[in-house]
């Protein structure tokens, strides 16, 4: 497998307005995407984020710090074209999310879920419309369908742009319901992360921290965060705040 990587030729790059939203171009030429597509977003605030990724590149282009670019590549090149694909995997998570499947014991672990994550089913029930209910065990046990239909139905609403943000909201806590949380709340990223790690901070503080246990999770705590801003970003400027 090759390790090129394209050489940074540019001195400038900045966001400017384009058919259909804003792109970013480098001493005057138009980003394109990994597909060749113009990499056009809707949001100013977001295009801005993006020039600022190409702007810190130093010899190559290092796709690691350029996570919102990234983002934007696969809205464009994947999840506009299956759009439905997507969606229907994410709503899925809806039937098996992490805030309904409860331990048993000991009776501090099973305080501490109920304490934390059934604000969280209480939020989802008043604000989206659907009612998740907890069980106790890991076999799984089939949602209201009314509910799961709910859910389904906003995750289709959402654009290819949001959709592709959600899926790491949703695949990376490993619930439906925090995905729409964390854009639809004022509740910080840290405090998300920390009700989705919920069980794994119990472990930790009965066994003890694995090192690199604690590294993945700082990569994922960190995409995590970049899809958060994604979404934040996008909302502004673009009709959606």
């Amino acid at each position: 497998m090759s390790d090129w990587k394209p050489r940074v030729f540019w001195t400038e790059a900045r966001a400017v307005p384009a058919t259909g939203g804003y792109t970013v171009e480098l001493d005057g030429r138009p980003v394109r995407t990994p597909a060749k597509a113009p990499l056009v977003v809707p949001s100013e605030p977001l295009a801005q984020a993006l020039a600022g990724e190409w702007a810190v590149q130093t010899e190559v282009v290092d796709p690691t710090i350029m996570p919102l670019t990234r983002t934007a590549n696969s809205a464009i090149d994947k999840v506009t074209h299956q759009h439905a694909d997507v969606a229907e995997m994410l709503a899925a998570y809806g039937d098996a999310d992490l805030l309904c499947y409860r331990a048993d014991s000991p009776a501090e672990l099973v305080d501490r879920q109920n304490r934390e994550w059934d604000p969280v089913l209480d939020w989802a029930a008043s604000e989206l419309g659907a009612r998740l209910a907890p069980r106790q065990g890991i076999l799984h046990a089939p949602q209201d369908p009314v509910a799961l239909e709910t859910l389904r139905s906003r995750v289709h609403a959402l654009d290819p742009f949001e959709l592709a943000a959600f899926h790491d909201l949703v695949a990376i806590s490993g619930s439906l319901v925090l995905g729409f949380a964390s854009f639809l709340t004022n509740w910080t990223g840290d405090r998300l992360w920390e009700i989705s790690r919920l069980d794994e901070t119990w472990q930790e503080e009965q066994w003890g921290v694995d090192d690199e246990a604690r590294e993945v999770a700082a990569l994922k705590k960190a995409a995590f965060d970049d899809a958060r801003r994604f979404m934040s970003l996008l909302a502004q400027d673009s009709g959606r705040s």
